[in-house]
């Protein structure tokens, strides 16, 4: 599907008219307020803005509503892990506009030179952002990316067919739970936990560690009975398992559903927390309609919608005030963040983790 930049547009539009090429282009608002009133300038955005981003995370609602206000249509393709996105985008098979990758996948596209510098004149909301989200070591100055939300990792308990205390990793992954588990299909996020009951770091990914949580992760494969990152709840919802390791958003729906029944806790051994944002990877084809979408969803009131659908940590502090007291008091929505660290580039090790998982899930 192509497109072209805003100049080329701007000097292409004669040629597309006379030769009837191209796809119809919708213009940009008149530009984005600055800090100082005046209009930042609002150069053509393509039709059509192609994003390739994390499944059940983008509410459909708040796409049709940028799609009646600005006529740009926002094509969402999705995937389950930022490894999954990393090897389509870095195979050059496809072009996207917008990706959200998490931290650590960050730092590995800024590594190779596959991200666009932001164009701050067209993100005033971006003043919106809370300062905890700031200055993040994969991205200090927001050069690259807008924050979208925040999540970490925890455990659900459905307490109707779990008496005992949970607490822990080590608590969840026992024999008298086999089949009765569902878990991240997410290859780092399994090997950080074995790392964590270890008193290891989530980075600490070197072949003699990986050699040491091998049989603890083998042991764990083996009671596992869904392996699901797009929409782990589900099976806690249905009754099919009875504790899960997931995502802290799909937690936090599990707790608006009943939350007598879902227990939320953060595992005694040590988690992690993760920033999801928007970014622009390089051959984007609509980086002014990309900039547009980010500063929509920058909103106060659009990122409110975000969080009543997908409730993980809103870094929109502006959008915060507009939440119920419920919402912010949901514990899977805002742990205690203090101490955790996030996930880094590992390099060619990320190669070893997922050789390590799937050479484990093959010989079950």
């Amino acid at each position: 599907m192509k497109r072209i930049s805003a100049l080329l547009i701007l000097l292409c539009i004669p040629v597309m008219v006379l030769l009837g090429c191209g796809k119809k282009e919708s213009p940009a608002p008149a530009g984005a307020a600055r800090g100082d009133g005046a209009a930042a300038p609002g150069p053509k955005a393509g039709g059509e803005l192609d994003l390739f981003a994390w499944s059940e995370y983008v509410p459909q609602e708040v796409l049709d509503a940028f799609t009646k206000e600005t006529g740009i249509k926002v094509n969402y393709e999705t995937y389950a892990s930022n490894e999954e996105m990393m090897s389509k985008l870095l195979a050059g098979g496809a072009r996207y506009d917008l990706i959200q990758p998490s931290e650590y996948a960050v730092e590995a596209l800024i590594k190779k030179n596959k991200l666009l510098p932001l164009d701050h004149a067209r993100l005033p909301n971006l003043k919106n952002i809370a300062p905890e989200f700031r200055g993040q070591a994969h991205d200090p100055e927001l050069k690259y990316t807008v924050p979208y939300m925040g999540t970490t990792v925890g455990i659900v308990v459905n307490t109707e067919r779990v008496k005992e205390p949970v607490r822990g990793y080590k608590d969840v992954f026992q024999p008298k739970h086999k089949g009765r588990i569902v878990v991240l299909n997410d290859a780092r996020e399994l090997v950080a936990w074995a790392l964590a009951t270890q008193g290891l770091k989530p980075d600490d990914v070197t072949p003699e560690n990986l050699a040491k949580i091998k049989p603890i992760l083998a042991g764990w494969i083996k009671l596992v009975k869904v392996f699901d990152s797009d929409s782990p709840k589900t099976a806690l919802l249905n009754g099919d398992v009875d504790l899960g390791i997931v995502w802290s958003g799909e937690a936090a729906l599990l707790h608006q559903a009943d939350k007598e029944k879902f227990k939320f806790v953060l595992p005694a051994e040590g988690t992690h927390r993760s920033i999801d944002s928007l970014a622009i990877p390089a051959g984007a084809e609509n980086k002014v309609g990309a900039e547009m979408f980010m500063n929509y969803i920058l909103r106060p009131e659009v990122s409110k919608l975000i969080s009543d659908k997908f409730p993980y940590t809103n870094p929109n502090a502006e959008a915060r005030k507009l939440l119920t007291p419920e919402q912010l008091a949901n514990p899977a929505s805002y742990p205690p963040l203090e101490g955790m660290t996030t996930f880094h580039d590992i390099g060619k090790a990320a190669a070893d983790v997922d050789e390590l998982v799937t050479d484990l899930k093959a010989s079950q």
